[in-house]
């Protein structure tokens, strides 16, 4: 039996282990690049980018391709819970950047896990299984940290991490839930 079930899988699994790649390359330069973000006043340009970004990636994962009126309505209130608790996370825009980078590699392993689902393995809670995975990747993160010397362990953002793979797995699931019951009220 294969480990891998199908390309998609494949492909899933080859874009979160990039995105956590770039997570973890670029962990000695963080500072500096937000120095410079932030002496050029486009460090919440930026965040707001890639917000977007994973909201996008979200949505997408949530519900495929063409939104009906009551999905746009679900996506849009998801999407502002999600500013929400962004905005009202009183962090800096850099300790923000956890929600969308860790957002997206949650929604990464939560469709590959469900890919694997579809084509016959056994995966038991793919949603909580995505988020326990996305918050280990996140813990190793900060494990690197603790042995940068510019860098320091914070428990708090292994907790943002996982935050970040909860919020972003909910939200697929209560879109793909949402689209799922449309379908069925409408048969």
């Amino acid at each position: 039996m294969p480990l891998i079930t199908s390309k998609r899988e494949r492909n899933l699994w080859l874009w979160a282990l990039a995105l956590t790649a770039a997570i973890y390359v670029t962990l000695g330069l963080a500072g500096k690049l937000a120095q410079f973000l932030r002496d050029r006043n486009m460090l919440d340009s930026i965040y707001v980018f890639g917000f977007f970004l994973a909201v996008i990636a979200i949505i997408g994962s949530g519900l495929k391709l063409r939104l009906k009126q009551r999905e746009i309505w679900v996506a849009l209130g998801v999407v502002a819970v999600y500013g929400m608790v962004s905005v009202r996370l009183f962090l800096s825009p850099e300790e923000r950047t956890h929600l969308f980078e860790y957002g997206i590699v949650a929604t990464l392993v939560h469709q590959a896990l469900l890919e694997r689902l579809r084509n016959g393995r056994r995966i038991p809670s793919p949603a909580l299984l995505a988020i326990a995975i996305t918050a280990l990747i996140g813990w190793f993160d900060e494990g690197i940290q603790f042995l940068l010397p510019n860098r320091i362990y914070d428990i708090r953002d292994v907790g943002f991490n996982a935050l970040a793979g909860l919020m972003a797995v909910l939200a697929s699931v209560i879109l793909s839930t949402a689209r799922n019951w449309i379908t069925k009220k409408k048969s």
